[in-house]
Protein backbone atom coordinates (compact mmCIF):
# COMPACT_ATOMS: atom_id res chain seq x y z
CA UNK A 1 0.00 0.00 0.00
CA UNK A 2 1.36 3.39 -0.96
CA UNK A 3 2.23 5.32 2.20
CA UNK A 4 2.13 8.78 0.66
CA UNK A 5 -0.53 11.04 -0.78
CA UNK A 6 -3.06 9.25 -2.99
CA UNK A 7 -5.43 12.15 -3.58
CA UNK A 8 -4.79 15.90 -3.85
CA UNK A 9 -7.85 18.13 -3.53
CA UNK A 10 -7.41 21.77 -4.53
CA UNK A 11 -10.04 24.11 -3.09
CA UNK A 12 -11.67 26.91 -5.04
CA UNK A 13 -14.91 28.13 -6.57
CA UNK A 14 -15.95 27.10 -10.10
CA UNK A 15 -16.60 29.64 -12.84
CA UNK A 16 -14.67 32.33 -14.67
CA UNK A 17 -15.48 35.15 -12.26
CA UNK A 18 -13.66 33.35 -9.43
CA UNK A 19 -10.67 31.85 -11.24
CA UNK A 20 -8.21 34.66 -10.45
CA UNK A 21 -9.32 35.17 -6.83
CA UNK A 22 -7.07 34.50 -3.85
CA UNK A 23 -9.60 31.89 -2.63
CA UNK A 24 -8.88 29.79 -5.76
CA UNK A 25 -5.17 29.21 -5.18
CA UNK A 26 -5.93 25.51 -4.48
CA UNK A 27 -7.30 25.22 -8.04
CA UNK A 28 -4.14 26.92 -9.35
CA UNK A 29 -2.04 24.25 -7.67
CA UNK A 30 -4.00 21.35 -9.22
CA UNK A 31 -3.85 23.03 -12.63
CA UNK A 32 -0.07 23.49 -12.37
CA UNK A 33 0.59 19.87 -11.32
CA UNK A 34 -1.70 18.63 -14.12
CA UNK A 35 0.01 20.91 -16.67
CA UNK A 36 3.51 19.76 -15.73
CA UNK A 37 2.69 16.07 -15.94
CA UNK A 38 0.30 16.10 -18.91
CA UNK A 39 -2.75 15.11 -16.86
CA UNK A 40 -6.19 15.87 -18.31
CA UNK A 41 -8.73 17.09 -15.77
CA UNK A 42 -12.19 15.94 -16.81
CA UNK A 43 -15.64 16.69 -15.37
CA UNK A 44 -16.82 13.65 -13.39
CA UNK A 45 -20.46 13.86 -12.28
CA UNK A 46 -20.30 11.18 -9.59
CA UNK A 47 -17.43 13.08 -7.91
CA UNK A 48 -18.99 16.55 -8.37
CA UNK A 49 -15.71 17.86 -9.74
CA UNK A 50 -12.91 17.77 -12.28
CA UNK A 51 -10.70 14.72 -11.86
CA UNK A 52 -7.37 13.52 -13.25
CA UNK A 53 -4.94 10.71 -12.52
CA UNK A 54 -1.29 11.48 -11.79
CA UNK A 55 0.95 8.48 -12.46
CA UNK A 56 4.61 9.02 -11.53
CA UNK A 57 7.44 6.63 -10.56
CA UNK A 58 7.03 7.95 -7.00
CA UNK A 59 3.37 6.94 -6.88
CA UNK A 60 -0.13 7.28 -8.27
CA UNK A 61 -2.49 10.02 -7.15
CA UNK A 62 -5.92 11.42 -7.96
CA UNK A 63 -6.19 15.16 -8.61
CA UNK A 64 -9.54 16.73 -7.74
CA UNK A 65 -11.04 20.20 -8.17
CA UNK A 66 -14.48 20.22 -6.48
CA UNK A 67 -17.08 22.04 -8.62
CA UNK A 68 -19.50 22.39 -5.70
CA UNK A 69 -18.46 25.86 -4.49
CA UNK A 70 -16.17 26.23 -1.52
CA UNK A 71 -18.63 25.64 1.31
CA UNK A 72 -19.72 22.28 -0.19
CA UNK A 73 -16.20 20.98 -0.97
CA UNK A 74 -16.77 17.97 1.28
CA UNK A 75 -19.47 16.57 -1.01
CA UNK A 76 -16.98 16.22 -3.85
CA UNK A 77 -14.04 15.14 -1.69
CA UNK A 78 -16.10 12.52 0.13
CA UNK A 79 -17.52 11.02 -3.07
CA UNK A 80 -14.06 10.34 -4.54
CA UNK A 81 -12.41 9.28 -1.29
CA UNK A 82 -15.19 6.80 -0.38
CA UNK A 83 -15.26 5.37 -3.91
CA UNK A 84 -11.51 4.66 -3.95
CA UNK A 85 -11.30 3.90 -0.20
CA UNK A 86 -8.52 6.39 0.46
CA UNK A 87 -7.72 6.91 4.17
CA UNK A 88 -7.66 10.51 5.47
CA UNK A 89 -3.90 10.33 6.15
CA UNK A 90 -3.30 9.73 2.41
CA UNK A 91 -5.22 12.87 1.37
CA UNK A 92 -3.79 16.35 0.78
CA UNK A 93 -6.08 19.40 0.71
CA UNK A 94 -4.53 22.50 -0.89
CA UNK A 95 -6.07 25.79 0.24
CA UNK A 96 -5.56 29.52 0.73
CA UNK A 97 -4.40 30.55 4.21
CA UNK A 98 -5.16 34.00 5.64
CA UNK A 99 -2.81 33.55 8.60
CA UNK A 100 0.34 33.29 6.46
CA UNK A 101 1.98 36.07 4.41
CA UNK A 102 1.37 35.92 0.66
CA UNK A 103 3.63 33.33 -0.94
CA UNK A 104 4.39 31.37 2.22
CA UNK A 105 3.87 27.60 1.98
CA UNK A 106 3.27 25.31 4.93
CA UNK A 107 2.47 21.59 5.16
CA UNK A 108 0.73 20.11 8.17
CA UNK A 109 -1.42 17.16 9.15
CA UNK A 110 -4.60 17.49 11.15
CA UNK A 111 -5.90 20.49 13.04
CA UNK A 112 -9.03 22.61 12.82
CA UNK A 113 -10.54 24.57 9.94
CA UNK A 114 -9.41 28.03 11.09
CA UNK A 115 -12.62 29.55 9.74
CA UNK A 116 -12.00 28.21 6.21
CA UNK A 117 -15.36 27.09 4.82
CA UNK A 118 -13.87 24.50 2.48
CA UNK A 119 -11.90 22.83 5.28
CA UNK A 120 -14.90 23.07 7.61
CA UNK A 121 -17.08 21.16 5.14
CA UNK A 122 -14.43 18.52 4.40
CA UNK A 123 -13.87 17.87 8.13
CA UNK A 124 -17.63 17.60 8.70
CA UNK A 125 -18.22 15.32 5.70
CA UNK A 126 -15.21 13.03 6.21
CA UNK A 127 -15.66 12.92 9.97
CA UNK A 128 -11.86 13.28 10.26
CA UNK A 129 -9.24 16.00 10.65
CA UNK A 130 -6.30 13.70 9.94
CA UNK A 131 -5.80 14.65 6.31
CA UNK A 132 -2.78 16.71 5.25
CA UNK A 133 -3.08 20.39 4.33
CA UNK A 134 -0.87 22.41 2.00
CA UNK A 135 -1.47 25.96 3.20
CA UNK A 136 -0.71 28.64 0.62
CA UNK A 137 -0.44 32.02 2.35
CA UNK A 138 -2.49 34.87 0.90
CA UNK A 139 -2.02 37.37 3.75
CA UNK A 140 -4.79 39.00 5.78
CA UNK A 141 -6.69 42.21 4.99
CA UNK A 142 -6.29 43.37 8.61
CA UNK A 143 -9.88 43.13 9.82
CA UNK A 144 -12.24 40.16 9.81
CA UNK A 145 -15.07 42.23 8.26
CA UNK A 146 -12.93 42.60 5.14
CA UNK A 147 -12.07 38.89 4.75
CA UNK A 148 -14.86 37.87 2.35
CA UNK A 149 -14.18 40.67 -0.11
CA UNK A 150 -10.45 40.07 0.21
CA UNK A 151 -10.44 36.33 -0.54
CA UNK A 152 -12.92 36.83 -3.41
CA UNK A 153 -10.75 39.44 -5.15
CA UNK A 154 -7.58 39.36 -7.21
CA UNK A 155 -4.19 39.68 -5.53
CA UNK A 156 -1.91 42.59 -6.35
CA UNK A 157 0.80 42.00 -8.96
CA UNK A 158 3.42 41.43 -6.22
CA UNK A 159 1.13 39.01 -4.36
CA UNK A 160 0.30 37.22 -7.62
CA UNK A 161 4.00 36.62 -8.30
CA UNK A 162 4.52 35.40 -4.72
CA UNK A 163 1.55 33.02 -5.00
CA UNK A 164 2.74 31.65 -8.34
CA UNK A 165 6.17 30.98 -6.82
CA UNK A 166 4.49 29.23 -3.88
CA UNK A 167 2.46 27.03 -6.24
CA UNK A 168 5.61 26.25 -8.24
CA UNK A 169 7.55 25.36 -5.09
CA UNK A 170 4.91 22.88 -4.00
CA UNK A 171 4.61 21.38 -7.48
CA UNK A 172 8.42 21.06 -7.71
CA UNK A 173 8.43 18.55 -4.85
CA UNK A 174 5.31 16.53 -5.62
CA UNK A 175 7.40 13.32 -5.65
CA UNK A 176 8.09 13.62 -1.92
CA UNK A 177 4.37 13.87 -1.20
CA UNK A 178 3.56 10.77 -3.26
CA UNK A 179 6.36 8.82 -1.56
CA UNK A 180 5.19 9.93 1.88
CA UNK A 181 8.46 11.73 2.57
CA UNK A 182 6.67 14.60 4.30
CA UNK A 183 9.67 15.71 6.36
CA UNK A 184 11.79 16.21 3.25
CA UNK A 185 8.95 18.14 1.59
CA UNK A 186 8.57 20.36 4.67
CA UNK A 187 12.31 20.97 4.93
CA UNK A 188 12.51 22.09 1.29
CA UNK A 189 9.49 24.36 1.44
CA UNK A 190 9.91 25.78 4.91
CA UNK A 191 13.57 26.63 4.29
CA UNK A 192 12.44 28.46 1.14
CA UNK A 193 10.10 30.59 3.30
CA UNK A 194 12.80 31.92 5.62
Amino acid sequence: MQQGIQCIIGLGNPGGKYQDNRHNVGFWFIDEVARRHGVSLRPEGKFFGEVGRLDLPSGKCWLLKPMTYMNRSGQSANALIRFYRIPPENILVVHDELDLPAGTVRLKQGGGHGGHNGLRDIIATLGSREFWRLRLGIGHPGHRDKVTGYVLSRPSREEQQALELAVDAGADHIDELLKGDFQSFMNRLHSRNT
